[in-house]
């Protein structure tokens, strides 16, 4: 199992697309945001704008990094015959399966500390270091959903489409749920969608934290409701892909 959750961590490390989308991409927008907005005044959620941004690049990082190390791979993996090959190993199917939940939660963590480095040296943002380890710990959770989510595409999708459709996912998540621009900009319909997203969800929760707020009820319900639908959707997707195989 160790050494499973080692060769998924090196992997991710060296996989190129997760370094320019998980960490270069995060990092340029906030640089970019920023620059464009100023890093002066505060937006919708009340914050200054370099704290604002760089809670939502964190949470853009994060999903990249779970989405990944999941949809895509997975897909790939299963093309190529190697989850076939895992499963003749003494590594057993949920010990595999728990390990990559655990190396894709794991990758989201390098993502989230480059984009929190880039706010506190290019704009000198100022948290407690209770604030830091909450925010970061919180988020850092709150993408648990989105990595189930993930690995449901995984084992569902063919290696052709899972790419596409998981770049999709990304960039819908990421503009619907106010990760790009206010959700207070958008029309109310779509302010009810975005609420209603676990991306929305994971940057509510860093955005409440850094604000000093402690109560995130609705975050934590959303994201909450996302877990089980998560949870369920990789359960029956692994289960069906199982199946399938071993005739």
């Amino acid at each position: 199992m160790t050494g499973f959750l080692t060769l998924e961590l090196r992997r991710s490390l060296r996989d190129v697309r997760y370094l320019v989308i998980a960490v270069a991409l995060p990092i340029g927008l906030y640089l970019l945001f920023t620059g464009l907005f100023g890093a002066h005044g505060q937006r919708a959620q009340g914050l200054p704008q370099p704290v604002e941004l760089m809670v939502a690049m964190i949470a853009y990082g994060a999903m990249w990094a779970v989405f990944s190390t999941t949809g895509p791979r997975i897909a790939h993996e299963r093309a190529i015959g190697w989850t076939r090959q895992l499963r003749v190993t003494p590594l057993n199917p949920a010990a595999a399966l728990s390990g990559k939940l655990a190396a894709t939660l794991a990758a989201a963590l390098p993502a989230m500390a480059l984009v929190a480095l880039t706010a506190v040296l290019s704009h000198h943002v100022q948290l407690s270091a209770a604030q830091w380890a909450a925010l970061l710990a919180a988020m850092w959770a709150g993408v648990l959903p989105l990595a189930l989510l993930g690995l449901a595409i995984g084992y569902l999708a063919g290696d052709d489409i899972a790419f596409p459709l998981t770049m999709a996912l990304y960039f819908a998540l990421g503009a619907l749920g106010g990760l790009w621009i206010p959700l207070s900009a958008m029309p109310h319909a779509m302010q009810d969608l975005g609420r209603a997203l676990p991306s929305n969800g994971v940057a509510e929760l860093g955005w409440r934290i850094a604000g000093g707020q402690a109560s995130v009820p609705r975050a934590v319900l959303v994201l909450t409701a996302w877990l089980l639908g998560g949870a369920t959707a990789a359960l029956l997707a692994y289960r069906r892909r199982s199946t399938r195989s071993a005739h």
